[in-house]
């Protein structure tokens, strides 16, 4: 069986975008089908937690909302991309396996799907990033131009994150639930909840979470830092990550099929 590359399957797949962009918006719509409000229904219930939390955490932690409420719900908002594209990408293959039986399609068609429905759910909860930068009277400065580059940084390393989950976890089911898991128990290890200078004397718990790097390159910038060091490190991931999902993907794609 013939075996297509990383880059060569990646380009077949950008090639009908038309059809996976159309795809994953109708996932969108498909999951708040009859509802009035629509996905917005996630943005307000989002919104919610965030000023419930920004103030109760605000309180418990004697800090200043001005500062700590931008801050929680800017994260909140990146993390719901994160955490979801991550979740989403162990059953890429997995939800899509009558597909890719009958359909001869490159496997990072189903990657694009989810994590453009991924992204078109984010630009819906970003009018939350909007409302708190303007309210709480955030001037954007030239650093926050550098949150395009953290985004697009974001989301390709989130490609082959989401490759190389789907792929094991349609090897081994049992990963789907680790996963989550450690998501799960992320989400609380990661300055989100609280800053990353209430850990100043240990700080090398922030530099050795991937997951604070991930949210740095966005958030930062929008808040008017430049995280230098979390560039860095999601631009080592993304090629360290590219190097062993090429090598990964060559092997075992021609088995792909029929773990599923």
């Amino acid at each position: 069986m013939y075996k297509r590359g990383l880059l060569q399957d990646s380009l077949e797949a950008i090639r009908i975008w038309r059809v996976w962009s159309l795809m994953g918006w109708l996932d969108v719509l498909q999951r708040y089908r009859r509802s009035t409000l629509g996905q917005f229904w996630l943005t307000i219930s989002m919104m919610i937690a965030i000023l419930a939390l920004g103030f109760l955490y605000a309180n418990l932690f004697k800090t200043d909302t001005r500062s700590f409420i931008p801050f929680l719900g800017i994260g909140f908002v990146i993390w719901g991309l994160i955490s979801t594209s991550i979740n989403d990408g162990c059953g890429a293959f997995i939800f899509n396996s009558a597909l890719i039986r009958q359909i001869h399609l490159p496997f990072f068609f189903h990657i694009y799907r989810l994590l453009w429905r991924n992204v078109v759910i984010f630009l819906h909860n970003a009018v939350i990033i909007i409302g708190l930068l303007i309210y709480y009277e955030i001037t954007p400065s030239l650093t926050t131009l550098m949150v395009m580059p953290g985004f697009v940084l974001l989301v390709m390393n989130l490609v082959w994150i989401s490759l190389v989950l789907g792929m094991i976890s349609a090897r081994f089911r049992d990963v789907v639930m680790i996963v989550q898991n450690i998501v799960q128990v992320s989400f609380f290890i990661t300055p989100i909840n609280w800053k990353p200078e209430m850990l100043a004397e240990r700080s090398y718990f922030n530099d050795f979470n991937p997951f604070f790097h991930a949210l740095e390159v966005v958030r930062a910038p929008l808040l008017g830092q430049f995280p230098a060091k979390s560039f860095f490190v999601m631009l080592i991931a993304l090629v360290f990550g590219l190097i062993v999902t090429s090598v990964f993907y060559r092997r075992f794609q021609a088995r792909l099929a029929y773990w599923l």
